[in-house]
């Protein structure tokens, strides 16, 4: 069974997410984690994102995640929603921001 993890780093609008893909694919195993091993053993990722660029990234930092979303976007498919797709650029004119 394909599995979608929805990666709960402390922000975002993760409830509404899982209601959605719950909606529309209703035979997938969805999940939220804050494992990187989770992330990295999911089929699919979910990276949603609300608020302040900054915040964001302080929170994916601190949660651990970065480094697990960074291996695997490199080989499986990610969605993701405003922020969370950005998060994954090498910067941000929004606060100056330097993720790697």
């Amino acid at each position: 069974m394909n599995t979608i993890v929805i990666v709960d780093y402390g922000t975002g609008n993760l409830h509404s997410v899982f209601r959605a893909l719950c909606f529309s694919l209703p035979k997938t195993d969805i999940k939220f984690s804050n494992k990187p091993e989770d992330i990295i053993a999911a089929d699919k990722i979910v990276l949603p994102g609300q608020g302040a660029m900054k915040d964001c990234m302080l929170n994916i930092r601190k949660s651990g995640l970065y480094s697990a979303l960074l291996e695997a976007v490199k080989n499986k498919p990610l969605l993701g929603i405003c922020i969370g797709e950005q998060m994954l650029f090498e910067s941000s004119q929004e606060g100056a921001i330097h993720f790697v």
